[in-house]
């Protein structure tokens, strides 16, 4: 996994500006790509720092936590609800989720649905 460059490096990337070079100039001379060197200026200008933000980590279960109450509630309507059949659900009321979504949803609530199987029952011996 990537790693974050040095608050110390930012800063002395972020003085060369200040002190007069362009940013890709300033990028050259401590050897950090330009896009860096520009998105750092403007981290200063914007929030007052250059620091790094949080690495890694979940980023987009919050979309799916906004629905939460509606998969719950779909879920409770049709017990036996395949994840095909809750995509289609939600899909017709203008939620678009994808299927791995959906199963990081429920293992995140440790919810799971054990499926039965549709054979009929064996009239010689039990089946399992």
């Amino acid at each position: 996994m990537s790693k974050a460059l040095s608050l110390d490096l930012r800063k002395r990337v972020i003085a060369a500006i200040d002190g007069g070079l362009s940013c890709r100039a300033a990028a050259a001379r401590f050897g950090v790509s330009a896009a860096s060197a520009i998105r750092w200026r403007q981290l200063i200008v914007k929030q007052g720092d250059a620091r790094p933000g949080p690495l890694g980590g979940d980023r987009r279960s919050g979309y799916i936590e906004k629905h939460a109450d509606l998969i719950l509630t779909l879920m409770d309507a049709k017990s036996d609800i395949t994840l095909a059949e809750l995509q289609a659900a939600l899909a017709e009321r203008g939620v678009g989720v994808s299927g791995a979504s959906l199963w990081r949803f429920f293992d995140r609530r440790r919810i799971t649905l054990k499926k039965s199987r549709r054979t009929r029952t064996s009239r010689t011996g039990p089946t399992s």
